[in-house]
């Protein structure tokens, strides 16, 4: 399926760009075929426990058993990034690493459609919610060499994050953790006045409350034939999965105070799970003088999804940005 590029007027300067992929995962993702997992078993012995014979006489897991989904994370993040050692507290987001990979690989795009950068160790990246699994700096600091920085408002959580950092040779040189201590700001608190930025990446919660996570994980059990689970999801602590607002309420805060410190950024970007969302988005971005956005489909199997990206830089800064970052 060839590319639709379409763009949407914000105003004289702003402009959205919406590009359509077609329905696979990025061309660079190592996960765009069937898991292996005779392999997978090979390089991570445990997951054997979990591995049984599904309809199709295939090897496969039970996607609903937390604990066989994390012993695949294990595997897979052994197996293609080199993280000898990973684990997560009980109840902490186990995510999907495929759809991760994804986030990652389609920012890297970005930068390679402002320089050729992509395996620079240059780029510096602010992953906000960093989580006790620390998926996107694993990830990116694999493929491409990037920097981080992580943030997190839950002590929990960055505790976890810093062990399996300590854990595996090379990480803490490449990922630094920082703790939000107001759990109403962003950037705020954890960005210092000096540094700057070539991307921000952030998952954000989705849910408004409690009860809409539960009613969504609810859903997710129906679609996979089980019964009411006793837990609120296969993983995800509060902080990870709701916050008041929503999803919606998240992105567009972080938009309004990115616009305070936009000259330290090239790039922020947010994934945004409701396309219903994105006018109201666009709405903030607009309202906060971004000067350009662009919004990137994605899609694993039949979840569609995608993120947006904005900058406050004139034509001028980014060029300044490129001669003395870059």
């Amino acid at each position: 399926m060839k590319k639709v590029r379409q763009t949407v007027i914000l105003s004289n300067k702003p402009s959205i760009e919406k590009i359509d992929e077609k329905l696979s995962l990025h061309p660079r993702n190592k996960h765009r075929g069937r898991y292996d997992f005779e392999q997978l078993m090979l390089t991570s012995p445990p997951l054997g426990s979990y591995v049984l014979l599904n309809d199709y006489n295939d090897f496969s897991i039970d996607f609903a058993n937390p604990k066989a989904v994390k012993a695949l994370n294990c595997a897979l993040l052994k197996h293609f990034y080199n993280i000898a050692k990973w684990d997560i507290p009980a109840q902490y987001l186990c995510p999907p690493i495929p759809g991760r990979a994804d986030y990652v690989h389609h920012l890297a795009d970005l930068l390679a459609s402002e320089a050729k950068l992509t395996l620079s160790k240059k780029i510096r990246v602010l992953d906000i919610g960093i989580g006790a699994n620390a998926i996107y700096p694993l990830i990116a600091f694999r493929e491409y060499g990037w920097q981080f920085v992580g943030t997190d408002v839950d002590p929990i959580a960055l505790k976890n994050a810093q062990t399996i950092l300590d854990a595996n040779p090379g990480l803490t040189s490449a990922i630094e953790l920082r703790l939000q201590t107001s759990s109403s700001a962003i950037f705020s608190g954890v960005v210092k006045a000096d540094e700057h930025f070539d991307l921000t990446m952030c998952n954000p919660p989705f849910h408004a409350s409690l009860a809409e996570a539960k009613e969504g994980t609810q859903r997710k059990w129906q679609n996979l034939g089980k019964a009411k689970p006793a837990t609120l999801n296969f993983g995800g602590q509060g902080t990870e999965l709701f916050c008041d607002g929503g999803e919606i309420a998240f992105i567009s805060r972080m938009i309004e105070e990115s616009a305070a410190i936009g000259s330290q950024f090239f790039w922020f970007s947010s994934l945004v799970s409701k396309a219903s969302n994105l006018p109201e988005v666009y709405k903030a971005l607009k309202a906060n003088g971004a000067l350009q956005v662009k919004t990137i489909n994605m899609a694993q199997g039949q979840k569609q999804s995608r993120f947006v990206a904005w900058t406050f830089l004139t034509p001028e800064q980014q060029k300044h940005w490129r001669k003395h970052y870059w």
